[in-house]
């Protein structure tokens, strides 16, 4: 790091912001405070200049996708910290206008800084190696990537994967890549209810350098989540040569622009055709098993008109262009 940079480490396990930073606020002669986060010391040193990120005001949108936790601590923040702070960051557009709409801050004290990504390699993980841990092949699954909680519209991915793939066999899988948030229960039930335990897979939190070869091994990343701040998965499958399905609400069509395929988060049908566009089928009517009598191939000319137009749309974001 440069000489001019200097680090502490503030050795409170919990509510570290709130006593730890609220006390070195005192002890450093510091002119700004910036946080990556959205919270700040209530209590700090008087006339400190505050700068502070907010990624998105997803638990007043849906507060019945939020635990009440989360919704008690948005309100707690909404009315001290957000009015309070002496500047306001905001991840794309739709956060800054959300917090104009549903925060009423003012429009001036909002900044828009878009997310960068982090390009993750690691020659040590092949491809070939990381699909065969997770027992899956080469363009033979749809990718999602998340923490699991029902913002994520999991149920919806998961009924429009099995309204459209779900009866027949040989089909490609689903593979969900993501911590057990709040609501697994609500997603791994209704897996099972459709009898989809073969085919939709919850593999949890998989190594960055893993993550990346899910990527490149996938038809396309299924991302059609009701709310989002920004949406780093989009970014990461650009990066990787994945096409995108992902909803046209919240920050989404702000991030993808028309470099995804963009559909409504609360209709399955759309959810599914989307999906449909990435493989061609072809029917064997001499089967006497109708669940057999498909056969699914990958559309390649399709996955390929979406991977350039992702890798054009990537090009206007960077970390570099967001410091």
């Amino acid at each position: 790091w440069p000489d001019n940079f200097q680090f502490k480490v503030l050795n409170f396990p919990r509510l570290w912001t709130q006593f730890g930073l609220s006390i070195q606020t005192f002890l450093d002669p510091i002119d700004i405070l910036f946080t990556p986060a959205h919270t700040l010391p209530l209590l700090r040193k008087p006339g400190l200049k505050t700068v502070m990120t907010v990624h998105d005001l997803g638990a007043e949108y849906l507060p019945s996708m939020h635990q009440l936790k989360q919704r008690l601590y948005l309100g707690f923040i909404t009315k001290f910290q957000l009015k309070s702070t002496t500047k306001l960051i905001a991840v794309s557009k739709a956060t800054k206008k959300d917090l104009i709409d549903k925060a009423g801050i003012d429009s001036e004290k909002i900044d828009v800084i878009y997310e960068g990504y982090t390009k993750i390699s690691n020659p040590n993980d092949s491809l070939r190696d990381v699909l065969n841990k997770f027992d899956l092949k080469e363009k033979d699954y749809f990718l999602f990537v998340g923490t699991i909680q029902p913002r994520k519209n999991l149920y919806n991915l998961i009924t429009a994967y099995d309204s459209y793939l779900g009866p027949f066999d040989g089909v490609p899988k689903l593979i969900i890549a993501g911590d057990k948030g709040w609501g697994f229960d609500e997603a791994n039930r209704i897996t099972n209810l459709l009898g989809l335990e073969d085919k939709v897979k919850f593999i949890g939190r998989v190594a960055d350098s893993e993550l990346s070869s899910l990527y490149k091994g996938s038809i396309a990343l299924t991302y059609p989540s009701r709310f989002e701040g920004f949406g780093l998965p989009i970014l990461e499958a650009f990066e990787y040569g994945t096409p995108v399905i992902t909803s046209n609400v919240s920050s989404m069509p702000e991030v993808a622009e028309k470099a995804a395929i963009l559909v409504d988060p609360k209709d399955i049908n759309e959810i599914a055709c989307a999906m449909d566009q990435f493989l061609d089928r072809k029917h064997y009517p001499s089967e006497k098993d109708f669940a057999k009598s498909e056969r699914f191939s990958v559309n390649e000319k399709n996955r390929q008109k979406y991977i350039k137009l992702g890798k054009e749309q990537l090009k206007k974001f960077s970390w570099e262009k967001c410091a």
